[in-house]
């Protein structure tokens, strides 16, 4: 869970997908009880094994793991459906009535299903979600307008802005190496990659649209 100003407490799931896990990453929040619950996500079941972490529930077709956990709450679909694992995932964390989802195993491996996920992570920040995926070097946030993020001074580090929407405008980085002040960035552009963090506290916001923030572990 994740405090607010001291006040609201924010009820936080963990997805573990089948790709890339950052394991080192994931058991350091999951000892510290950063995670209300952790579902895992198909084969996201086997990394968690691993960690020795028995999820909440595991849940999807089951094609990547090659069979289906017993012993634990499951929820199995058939691998002939309009929705991805992850997306089925994402709609039982707000069922469950998160506030907040960290996504492990979702970037890396098919490069298909990690461009299906940043386009499934946008769609479910723009539904009001606080979403965050986790990767082995970097954490993509997700910003929609109007809105901001605000970074800690960290020494150093690569920041990438990028829109996932036509156009996201206003966007404003300060603190950073290169600033900007209230720019229209498209997502037919590379403008907004590698900006660095340079030892102050860093602002990002935007006005409308929605914005993939890159941001270093």
């Amino acid at each position: 869970m994740v405090n607010v100003n001291g006040g609201y407490v924010l009820s936080t799931v963990a997805l573990v997908g089948a790709s890339d896990f950052n394991a080192a990453h994931f058991a350091a929040h999951w000892k510290e009880g950063a995670f209300d619950a952790v579902i895992a996500v198909d084969g996201g079941f086997a990394s968690l094994a691993a960690v020795d972490c028995a999820p909440d529930l595991a849940m999807g077709d089951f094609d990547s793991l090659g069979y289906v956990p017993e012993g634990m709450s499951v929820k199995a679909f058939s691998p002939e459906k309009d929705a991805s694992d992850m997306e089925l995932a994402l709609e039982e964390a707000l069922a469950r009535g998160a506030d907040a989802v960290e996504v492990y195993g979702a970037l890396g491996g098919r490069l298909d299903h990690t461009v299906a996920n940043l386009q499934l992570l946008a769609s479910f920040a723009e539904r009001g979600l606080a979403v965050a995926a986790v990767g082995e070097r970097e954490r993509i946030a997700f910003l929609v307008g109007p809105g901001e993020l605000r970074l800690p001074a960290l020494p150093s580090g690569i920041v990438s802005v990028f829109s996932l929407t036509d156009v996201s405008t206003g966007v404003v980085e300060e603190g950073l190496k290169y600033g900007l002040d209230g720019v229209a960035l498209t997502n037919r552009t590379s403008w907004g990659l590698s900006n660095e963090l340079v030892g102050t506290p860093a602002r990002i916001a935007l006005e409308s649209g929605t914005l993939a923030v890159f941001l270093p572990l």
